[in-house]
């Protein structure tokens, strides 16, 4: 059995894009055209495709479903075309994460992705988890789940050396979230609202180009997963709770050798080893351009590719023919 971290050395940080490429330009063809279910589509089918061209023995563990659920890229389904014989390797995906965004032509949607060594990433369920991230250059624990909104405003603040309401906090806009707005708007900080797409709104707290310095509020748990991955890459720290709306989800995480429920998990639990993160903008957003359609048919891509051993960051910007893309 080839060992995946030799794999990883060779050749699979860039290929990582390529999948994310795929996902991105199938996605595009969909933007602004008020069809959610078309564009997720079309973004799974062309990640599937890319994955199954790669030699590797892959277990997607954050994807689309559970296989009842999803006909495609489901929890648990393999893919690679080394099933078998290739180097073990766990998959979190997301092929679009911003659907409602690509449907209306907003800002911020990706094609992202991480890949770890065997059970180097959380299998995470499908339900909501409690987020709370900063950027690099904080002493360990500067943020704590445990504490209230305004001890962890003020324990940032105090370390970068401003006053609370000088904190940019990033808020998915939601009406779950209205309280928390509200104690955030108390100590005089500004909210950044989102409408989607929270793997870029954690990322965005490592970029002090976007002067968000927190991320707070409810949102997806495998998402929280996929930006662990790129967290553990550029730094930063990060603390999730999963959150339970009734019995069914409990039973969700169950089965997937969740026990502890009330459980606050750090970023390396959620991401550990050596890991990779790989992301393509579908539309335009802080993190990362989208695709763009040029005369004679070319497509250009923004992508980003990170890993956790090296802590390499790599900006990719690609130049693509229509009629040789294979969506």
């Amino acid at each position: 059995m080839v060992q995946a971290s030799s794999i990883l050395d060779r050749f699979l940080v860039l290929e990582m894009v390529r999948v994310t490429e795929a996902a991105a330009i199938a996605a595009s063809r969909l933007v602004g055209r008020g069809d959610e279910k078309a564009a997720d589509a079309a973004a799974v089918e062309a990640m599937r495709r890319a994955f199954n061209r790669m030699y590797m023995d892959g277990t997607v563990v954050i994807g689309e479903g559970e296989r009842d659920e999803a006909p495609m890229l489901y929890i648990g389904e393999k893919v690679g075309k080394a099933i078998g014989t290739g180097p073990r390797i766990d998959i979190a995906l997301d092929p679009l994460e911003g659907t409602t965004i690509t449907a209306k032509a907003g800002a911020n949607a990706l094609s992202v992705l991480a890949i770890s060594e065997e059970g180097g990433l959380l299998n995470a369920p499908d339900v909501y988890m409690d987020k709370l991230a900063v950027g690099p250059g904080y002493p360990p624990d500067v943020i704590d789940l445990e504490k209230s909104v305004r001890d962890n405003v003020e324990a940032v603040a105090a370390h970068k050396g401003v006053e609370p309401g000088d904190i940019m906090v990033c808020v998915l806009d939601r009406p779950r979230h209205e309280k928390l707005i509200a104690q955030l708007r108390a100590i005089g900080c500004g909210i950044m609202l989102i409408a989607d797409g929270d793997v870029a709104g954690v990322i965005a707290t490592t970029n002090p180009e976007t002067t968000i310095d927190m991320y707070m509020g409810s949102g997806g748990a495998p998402e929280g997963v996929l930006a662990c991955a790129a967290l553990r890459c550029v730094g930063g720290q990060f603390k999730g709770r999963l959150l339970f709306r009734n019995e069914d989800e409990k039973q969700r995480a169950r089965k997937w050798g969740i026990t502890d429920l009330d459980r606050v998990y750090d970023l390396k639990e959620l991401a550990k080893g050596d890991c990779i993160f790989a992301a393509t903008g579908v539309t335009d957003g802080s993190l990362l351009a989208g695709v763009k359609r040029l005369p004679g048919g070319r497509l250009t891509t923004q992508s980003v590719v990170m890993r956790a051993s090296t802590g390499t960051v790599r900006w990719i910007k690609g130049e693509h023919r229509a009629d040789r893309v294979d969506n």
